[in-house]
């Protein structure tokens, strides 16, 4: 929905696909049984996040691949396992953390590919299916615990892994909670419900807990939103999974934008890199490609404001 402008449309390109090499040429999973109605799937990437060095990690959820892909664009396989990685970022201290479907959420160690599970479950249960996940600037984790969960079963929920190692359950009633993300000054958390075709935005209170979860978007489609980033000016950046279109959201929930894909329908997640991180990368998992767009901010048509 927009007010006063229609939606400035940005252009990608592809940045990398994934090569031939590295693709499963028998395209069976466990994963693509439940999730692609056993379709054959070669790779269904996610997850992308930079490391201080500028590399570029992504996952491949049905076959438990995690890819490092060089500022030459060169792909390297980082780590093979029996698991779903589907969201990855990496720490403030330089770990880098997965949120795994089967597993929890997991630690990687990219110079051996040693894959070690932090927390894989609550109060000796496993988790639903944990989807993504937002790391602080003082080290506190949030993530999302998806499942099967949507509007049969709104039972999704949204944790918090404090840096001191106590974990808060934020939400237990979540349309299948996915993609998340912090406003610039982490007093706000943006959590996209896929099967609800909404973000919600849920207000953190100083004692720790969160009021007034309100829907801050909604949109439409056989799929819905995914992941999500935020930039320098407090714009949201939405991946939705069956329109082949990352939008962009002011600060007031007005869309202002939307970033057109130019590879496939199933824009997954994003990130913000190079430079001032003025690129948005985007995972296009029908095509297995890593998708860029060159970001006009500020240049982007604001929402007027009355004086």
């Amino acid at each position: 929905m927009y007010l006063e402008s229609a939606p400035a449309v940005i252009e990608t390109q592809v940045y990398s696909a994934m090569p031939e090499r590295f693709r499963k040429k028998d395209g069976r999973s466990a994963w693509a049984s439940a999730n692609k109605s056993g379709q054959a799937v070669d790779c269904f990437i996610e997850g992308p996040s930079f490391d201080a060095a500028g590399n570029l990690y992504v996952v491949d959820i049905p076959y438990g691949r995690i890819f490092r892909i060089s500022a030459q664009r060169e792909w390297a396989l980082v780590a093979e396992y029996e698991g779903q990685p589907n969201g990855l970022k990496i720490h403030p201290d330089g770990r880098i953390l997965i949120a795994d479907y089967v597993n929890g959420l997991l630690e990687l160690e990219p110079q051996s590919g040693r894959i070690e599970v932090l927390l894989g479950g609550r109060n000796g249960e496993s988790f639903k299916g944990i989807n993504d996940l937002n790391i602080t600037s003082n080290g506190d984790i949030y993530f999302t615990d998806q499942g099967q969960t949507g509007l049969h079963d709104p039972s999704g929920r949204v944790y918090r892994l404090n840096a001191d190692g106590r974990l808060d359950c934020l939400l237990d009633n979540g349309i299948s909670p996915n993609g998340l993300t912090l406003d610039r000054n982490e007093t706000v958390l943006y959590v996209a419900m896929t099967r609800d075709n909404a973000v919600w935005r849920m207000p953190l209170t100083s004692q720790g807990g969160m009021a007034k979860v309100g829907r801050f978007c909604s949109m439409f489609g056989t799929s819905g939103p995914d992941g999500m980033a935020m930039d320098e000016a407090g714009n949201l950046a939405v991946a939705h999974a069956s329109l082949g279109q990352v939008f962009l959201f002011a600060p007031n929930g007005e869309l202002i934008a939307r970033v057109k894909s130019c590879a496939g329908p199933t824009c997954t997640n994003v990130a913000y890199g190079g430079k001032d991180r003025s690129q948005l990368f985007i995972t296009e998992s029908h095509s297995g490609s890593v998708l860029v767009a060159d970001m006009p901010w500020p240049g982007i048509p604001q929402p007027r404001v009355c004086s």
